[in-house]
């Protein structure tokens, strides 16, 4: 009846109480007279069952965005183990730069090994140290461990039975918080029997000796590195001594990585690792479960959200647990992710430097004194801006205490033979933002705090200038680009001032893509009625959810953007892939539709197959035998097809001026008759794109000769400028506030060679 009524905690324990084994003499007796029937003994377990689950089985952090706690079993993701340290055996930051380049992933994790599922290494291990860094789910971990053998599962014990095979048992959980551990009295065998007075056991304190002595507690020993300074080296004897004077137990502590030292003889180390893309996906699941949840497939719609390449920052701070937390806290409530990442990071990193100790109502000595949390942010942030202007995700220890050793100094006018190594460890034990990835060798946790704390010391000490002339064009800084024009606010439109200008001053390295941009320029600029508020035809959308806009009067830059398009393709035929890439993206971020002009070039193409495949067609009309040519014939009228569909597009659009565009479609639709007429071979194909091609410049006004002398270093120009524009959409999109009366007069001139101002500045100096 015990064994079916409270399981692991009394069926064996209390068997025996009352049998052979169990208590010495005068405990027993002490027990008998304490414990007056069964009904008390149930009772006893049964509460330090609920208790257990009231004081260790619910999860509620960050008050602010969490109403309730939740039941831990219904959102506990399982965990992945490391063993030791195999995750830290690279030599050199040169080492792990290398690394991390080869990877391709924005994710710093380094190092690799075996991953392990963290439950069955528990199971398997009698003594075990869990290490890990701050918010990566540790305590998480050995509470639900606890969980687990209230519910009956079994641990193994390092020594065998007679028949050489292990021992299972069922174990009691004690879950102990280290941190309470202040005094110099310490007594964890006093402290266990508390906790069994709490939920009613009589006469605790010899139970507690008994299932010691018998072998039937896991000691669940939580944040070795939460223990006061002044206390750590006595609790670590004491527990040392009392993990050997009561060796049948089993013993599971956890502790942060940098604050760890091979401390006790007997555990264990292992390390959890971060979570990778099928935890995440695995927490997202059961954190919106609820039958709503269920209906409006809430999970599936944020995991596929935060998949977005827009959102790669979040998607790599949800790897922390913690962070996933805050992030799925977020979502829950707002039904999107912070679409500005400056808020975004800026939340995350006020949660590792302030909000997590605070909650955890930790006794933390200060890092220096007078170094409070926002000076500690200014110097972080002047670490992240000068490691990344000189490439360096990782970094050696020297350089880096050198480097808060000169800030200390020369903010707080602290002595120059300060111990920075002895402030970095407190700053990476504390916090965890700085990261030891191998000996002697750091980075930050996560490369998006890293570009949040670049983009902060950019804005504070006025550097976007420098930022602009000497990373525009390179991919690494363009999250720097985004995070800076959201810190900026309202002064952001002067960052997009000085992208444009630099964007102009790479068209003046090559004057036939000058010329070109000019003629896109005349040949888009229909006059229009200031007073007709063209400023609200187009509406901006947000970078991750682009439409397109109904509105026939478009602003002059996107006309100029459409223009651009056709011009290369038609201009560069085949060799055209990177670039049409650059202007489709920039069409889609403002939302606009991608022109399907590049069919003329399939048209090449499709001849091209024929003579590869020697197909026979016979040119007087004769229908050939094999279907494959019917098929080439098929694709060619599709081309033509798309081609008319784009000149009706650009003509509905009134994107284009010249009177010659209305009668390009029913041109196109005279070719696409010529091509159904017969099986074409291949050299009517190239025909009939010559004459596509020919359709189009001369409805557009674009003179092929007058561009013909367009070599790869202006192609490249125009690449460089394409992205400079880019980028400037992208920071508009991402900025958090910008006055409208600015941004609208920048807008005017966007690619445009050169700017009216820019020209009445000329005609001054003329």
């Amino acid at each position: 009846m015990l064994e079916s009524v409270i399981g692991s905690i009394a069926g064996p324990i209390f068997e025996k109480l009352w049998k052979a084994g169990g208590y010495a003499v005068e405990s027993s007796r002490e027990a008998r007279h304490q414990v007056k029937n069964t009904e008390q003994v149930l009772e006893a377990a049964q509460a330090y069952h609920s208790k257990y689950l009231v004081r260790h089985g619910q999860v509620k952090i960050m008050p602010g965005l969490m109403k309730k706690p939740v039941p831990l079993d219904s959102i506990y993701t399982s965990v992945k183990f490391l063993n030791g340290q195999s995750d830290r055996y690279f030599a050199t930051p040169d080492d792990l730069e290398r690394l991390y380049r080869d990877s391709g992933r924005r994710k710093l994790e380094v190092g690799s090994g075996s991953r392990f599922e963290g439950m069955e290494i528990a199971r398997d291990n009698q003594y075990l140290m869990v290490l890990g860094a701050p918010g990566i789910g540790k305590s998480t971990f050995l509470r639900k461990l606890g969980l687990e053998a209230l519910k009956g599962t079994t641990f193994k014990k390092d020594r065998k039975d007679e028949g050489n095979q292990p021992l299972h048992r069922k174990l009691i959980p004690v879950f102990i918080e280290l941190k309470t551990f202040r005094d110099s009295d310490i007594d964890l065998e006093n402290f266990i029997a508390k906790e069994f007075e709490i939920c009613g056991f009589p006469n605790s304190k010899s139970f507690t000796s008994s299932v010691l002595s018998q072998g039937k507690l896991l000691l669940l020993l939580d944040g070795l590195d939460e223990v006061p300074t002044r206390n750590l080296n006595r609790v670590i004897e004491h527990i040392d001594n009392f993990a050997t004077q009561y060796n049948e137990n089993t013993f599971i502590s956890s502790c942060r990585i940098a604050a760890y030292s091979s401390s006790f003889r007997q555990l264990k180390d292992v390390t959890i690792t971060d979570f990778d893309d099928g935890q995440i996906k695995q927490f997202i699941q059961r954190w919106f479960n609820s039958e709503l949840d269920r209906e409006t497939e809430t999970a599936e719609g944020y995991w596929a959200l935060l998949n977005k390449p827009e959102n790669a920052g979040a998607k790599e701070l949800s790897h922390t647990p913690l962070l996933l937390t805050f992030l799925c806290l977020v979502y829950d409530r707002e039904k999107l992710l912070p679409h500005y990442r400056s808020t975004l990071y800026e939340k995350a990193l006020t949660i590792l430097l302030r909000e997590w100790a605070a909650q955890k109502r930790l006794e933390q000595p200060p890092i220096y004194e007078g170094f409070h949390p926002e000076l500690e942010k200014e110097l972080l942030s002047e670490i992240a801006y000068s490691t990344f202007r000189e490439d360096r995700l990782f970094f050696s220890q020297s350089d880096i205490t050198s480097r808060i050793t000169e800030f200390l100094s020369d903010t707080l006018g602290t002595p120059k033979y300060l111990n920075g190594t002895e402030i970095l460890k407190t700053i990476e034990i504390q916090q965890g933002i700085l990261v030891e990835r191998a000996p002697k060798t750091y980075s930050f946790s996560h490369l998006p705090l890293q570009e949040y704390l670049t983009a902060l010391y950019i804005v504070k000490n006025q550097l976007t200038q420098d930022l602009v002339d000497s990373h525009l064009t390179d991919e690494r800084w363009r999250e720097v680009f985004l995070l800076t024009i959201g810190l900026m606010g309202r002064r952001g439109h002067k960052l997009l001032e000085k992208i444009d200008q630099k964007a102009k001053e790479y068209i003046s390295q090559s004057s036939v893509i000058f010329h070109l941009l000019k003629w896109a320029e005349d040949s888009t600029n229909i006059p229009t009625n200031k007073s007709s508020a063209t400023h609200l035809s187009f509406q901006w959308q947000r970078e991750d959810s682009p439409v397109l806009s109904s509105n026939s009067e478009q602003k002059g830059y996107w006309k100029r953007l459409v223009a651009i398009t056709a011009a290369i393709i038609l201009l560069k035929g085949n060799d055209s892939s990177k670039i049409i890439a650059l202007t489709k993206e920039l069409t889609n971020m403002v939302g606009v539709e991608m022109i399907n002009t590049k069919a003329i070039s399939n048209l090449y193409q499709t001849a091209e197959q024929i003579d590869a495949n020697n197909y026979y067609i016979d040119m007087d009309g004769y229908s050939p035998a094999n279907s494959s040519d019917i098929f080439i014939s098929s694709k060619a009228v599709q081309d033509i097809e798309a081609n008319i569909q784009s000149a009706k597009y650009l003509r509905n659009q009134k994107v284009f001026n010249m009177p010659t565009l209305q009668n390009l479609p029913s041109q196109l639709e005279n070719l696409k008759e010529k091509v159904t007429s017969i099986y074409p071979s291949a050299m009517q194909l190239r025909g009939y794109s010559n004459e596509l091609h020919s359709a189009w410049t001369k409805a557009l006004g674009l003179d092929s000769k007058k561009f013909s002398s367009i070599k790869r270093d202006d192609w490249n120009i125009l690449t460089t400028y394409l992205y400079a524009h880019q980028m400037l959409i992208r920071c508009k999109l991402s900025a958090v506030s910008i006055s409208r009366t600015a941004w609208e007069s920048l807008e005017e001139n966007i690619m445009r060679p050169i700017s009216e101002k820019d020209e009445i500045l000329k005609e001054g100096s003329n």
